[in-house]
């Protein structure tokens, strides 16, 4: 038996032993399965965790995981400050993205820098109010939960242009 068939067969093996322990290529995952960070929250809320945050939540969770990057009150650098108006960064999160749901989304996946995906949904929802808060779109009280994030009307929303709309679809 020559060296190519010997690592065919072994791979073929191996191949048959995955698929006997679970799901093969091309077989679906039990929502279960699916990581949290590999789902996604639409502009619409769908796909939103239970939790709660409030800007006052969000305050010291800021300075202990936000501020080394993005400036004590998220509106100097060094790194994209999510506060604006701002010298450095011209399009802060808080007030540019067209949707609410986008930063807890970016938040969860991306942050912090260091240790991405380690915030909790709490945590997530915390540091979202606390953002929407300092950047005068949402109250100090409001509570961010999957009922209320989705419904907050950010100030650049009618800026961006809906290319699902024009194409008579949406995406979800």
């Amino acid at each position: 038996m020559s060296i190519f068939n010997l690592a065919t067969a072994a791979l073929m093996l191996t191949a048959a032993a995955a698929r006997a322990e679970g799901p093969g290529l091309g077989q679906p995952l039990e929502t279960a399965e699916i990581p949290f960070y590999a789902t996604y929250v639409k502009p619409d809320g769908t796909g939103l965790p239970e939790g709660s945050g409030t800007a006052a939540d969000g305050e010291a969770l800021y300075a202990a995981k936000c501020a080394s990057c993005h400036g004590a009150t998220g509106s100097e650098g060094p790194v994209m400050p999510p506060v604006g108006p701002n010298d450095i960064w011209a399009k802060p999160a808080g007030s540019y993205w067209p949707y609410a749901t986008t930063l807890f989304d970016y938040i969860r996946r991306a942050m912090p820098l260091e240790a991405p995906k380690s915030l909790s949904d709490d945590e997530t929802y915390a540091l979202a109010a606390y953002i929407l808060e300092r950047n005068g779109v949402i109250d100090a009280e409001t509570a961010m939960t999957a009922e209320t994030l989705p419904q907050v009307k950010m100030p650049n929303h009618g800026n961006f242009l809906d290319v699902w709309a024009r194409q008579g679809a949406k995406p979800w």
